[in-house]
């Protein structure tokens, strides 16, 4: 088997300019501070919702359990794969962004999976509303984990945080070592003339 497209992750990783460094940490620090006080998630959550449901019909093919897995599955394997990508492309931004918001997506997962006993979160999905099944509490029911909802939906809340703390400082880390050199300074037409 032909492995060649690993070769690209011994590749240095394509150097980001100072402002652009300076510019996405101040980025994540905002919506860090946005996440830390919001009430009802973030903007991005609505496209995560849309890719959760894409998950339950993609996944549903494959049967009952793996269809409501799916939607967590699919929540989080398209950051992922989309972060993987630009591993593969040794470009930091686009890994930095895609790793954030692949953590970003526990803020809601871990909600969701505390609330199986309760089922006190408005439920969405694609089908009859009538028929509406809490992904955790099927889910956590099938594994007998149903009397740890909250532990692990704790947990993996943490998780997340952990990761959208670490993603930056882990971006500062390799941004430093790989930023641009800054260009040497020319002498401006004006001193030059007036050396003459």
């Amino acid at each position: 088997m032909d492995f060649e497209f690993l070769a690209s992750l011994q590749e240095k990783w394509q150097p980001v300019s100072r402002p652009a460094l300076i510019g996405w940490l101040v980025f994540y620090g905002l919506v860090l501070l946005y996440a830390a006080k919001a009430t009802d998630g973030l903007l991005i959550d609505n496209v995560n919702l849309v890719v959760h449901e894409s998950g339950h019909l993609l996944f549903g093919w494959f049967g009952q359990t793996i269809g409501i897995a799916g939607g967590t599955i699919m929540q989080l394997l398209v950051p992922f794969l989309l972060a993987c990508f630009f591993i593969f492309q040794r470009l930091l931004p686009g890994t930095a962004f895609c790793s954030f918001f692949f953590f970003e997506n526990f803020l809601t997962i871990g909600p969701y999976m505390a609330d199986a006993r309760a089922q006190e979160l408005q439920l969405v999905t694609v089908g009859d509303p009538e028929n509406a099944i809490h992904d955790w509490f099927y889910l956590f029911s099938k594994m007998g984990l149903l009397q740890h909802d909250t532990q692990i939906g704790a947990a993996v809340r943490v998780l997340g945080w952990l990761g959208m703390i670490c993603v930056p400082l882990w971006f500062l880390w390799r941004g430093m070592q790989s930023t641009e050199p800054r260009a040497p300074a020319t002498t401006s037409p004006f001193l030059r003339s007036s050396k003459r």
